[in-house]
């Protein structure tokens, strides 16, 4: 697959699923598909650190999200 930075970005197509399909596929919400996002990526745009902290930004966000809907 070619490299289309818009439509396919390759950073988001490593394996056989393109990320987008797994997030839509999954019903994810917004802060979790973030985290499936950041974690496909990691190390493969940039750096695979700030990826993770930005999943686990995500993952922490959408933690304290559900809890202050559960209460």
């Amino acid at each position: 697959m070619t490299d289309n930075k818009v439509n396919h970005p390759s950073h988001y197509n490593s394996g056989k699923f393109e990320v987008i399909d797994v997030i839509e596929d999954w019903a994810l919400n917004f802060h979790l598909g973030n985290v499936v996002k950041y974690i496909a990526r990691s190390g493969k745009k940039g750096d695979a650190i700030e990826d993770l902290k930005k999943a686990k930004w995500y993952l922490e966000r959408e933690i304290s999200r559900q809890e202050k809907v559960k209460k």
